[in-house]
């Protein structure tokens, strides 16, 4: 489980920056052609799509460490 986890953080950061950005070109541009309360709005939108995704990711992550903790402390007594 470990080899695996550090051949997809390694495929993760050999990952080329430029394609991790891809997205973004759209917003900036219809950004650049609102005004400033549009953008800000625009920006907040943004922010609230990603909170779902982040907190599920964040939950799953804290279940899986409590887990594994559990299982550790349970293999040395």
């Amino acid at each position: 489980m470990k080899k695996c986890l550090l051949i997809v953080g390694l495929i993760i950061l050999a990952a080329h920056a430029s394609s991790w950005g891809q997205g973004c070109a759209v917003c900036t541009k219809v950004a650049a052609g609102m005004d400033s309360k549009s953008a800000k709005g625009l920006n907040g939108g943004i922010i609230y799509l990603a909170l779902l995704p982040l907190i599920i990711m964040g939950t799953l992550g804290y279940v899986w460490w409590k887990h594994n903790k559990n299982e550790v402390s349970l293999k040395q007594h």
